[in-house]
């Protein structure tokens, strides 16, 4: 599901901003961006963002301004200035240089002296900053639950509409084995002017009426349907059994498409795997 969600806030002499956003996707995704200062706390968020959201790509953008936005300081590497010096002495001596060794011959080199920047691991800053990204995914979370809602209210829809079709299904089952007695009884009525052999159009009726058999299946599909609809009604995340769910759908109106002898049912198949389609997109929006 989507969603969006934005906090910020004054801490210490820097103002931090935390926006939150997400789209569909089948497992937890997450994604920080953040100024290298703060990567020390990252995987705190993302702990955070998991005891609310479960599923999602969750995209996070955590942003500061204000003049101390990282502690920066200058390291100098002594060591390895002695030895440039006194290099550099022996290089005067035994060319016969006779330049005064400055600062900006040490300072040159480079390597010596950096300046680096030090990560914000103040715990005040870190307990503040999470608080402020506690706000966001809240936000996060109450939209996305609103636009679960009004999911709910249409997937509802379409299982009654799926529950209706196999409803129907189930009563054209029997009309296509009698339809098919009636055909065969009237071939052989017309093959052997007049005289049927009833004990043979029974067995060939039987073998066929075992064929075409899609009473499992609508059973089947009758089941799922009703656990779908239990399962929404529960408060924990569900999505991926009702990715499960959808998939056994499928496979019984496949089924069931693969047994029609019978353009009526081969008909509301269609209808039928085309509700399933969009049952399918919509589970991909679902928690």
């Amino acid at each position: 599901m989507t969603g969006f969600g934005r906090s910020s806030g004054q801490i210490q002499s820097c103002l931090f901003t935390v926006e939150m956003k997400s789209v569909n996707h089948r497992f937890l995704d997450i994604h920080i961006k953040m100024p290298k200062q703060l990567l020390s706390i990252e995987d705190k968020i993302k702990k955070l963002i998991s005891t609310y959201i479960s599923r999602g790509r969750i995209e996070v953008y955590i942003n500061l301004e204000g003049e101390l936005q990282s502690s920066k300081t200058i390291h100098i590497d002594w060591g390895l200035l002695d030895q440039y010096t006194e290099s550099l002495q022996q290089i005067k001596k035994r060319f016969s240089i006779n330049d005064d060794l400055s600062l900006n011959h040490i300072l040159s080199l480079g390597e010596g002296m950096e300046i680096r920047e030090e990560a914000l691991s103040s715990d005040e800053v870190e307990d503040e900053l999470i608080q402020l990204a506690e706000v966001a995914v809240k936000q996060l979370a109450d939209m996305r639950k609103v636009e679960g809602e009004q999911l709910a209210l249409d997937i509802n829809k379409r299982l009654d509409l799926l529950a209706e079709i196999n409803a129907d299904l189930q009563n054209m089952a029997p009309l296509v084995v009698d339809q098919y007695r009636e055909r065969i009884s009237k071939r052989v009525f017309e093959f052997v002017s007049g005289k049927i052999d009833e004990t043979r159009i029974l067995t060939e009726v039987a073998l066929f009426a075992d064929k075409v058999d899609i009473s499992e299946e609508i059973i089947r599909i009758h089941s799922h349907v009703h656990q779908f609809k239990q399962t929404l009604q529960t408060k924990e995340p569900v999505g991926r059994k009702l990715d499960f769910i959808v998939q056994e759908l499928n496979r019984e109106a496949n089924t069931i498409g693969s047994k029609a002898n019978d353009g009526a049912i081969a008909k509301n198949v269609v209808e039928l795997k085309s509700i399933i389609e969009k049952l399918k997109e919509q589970v991909q929006n679902i928690e």
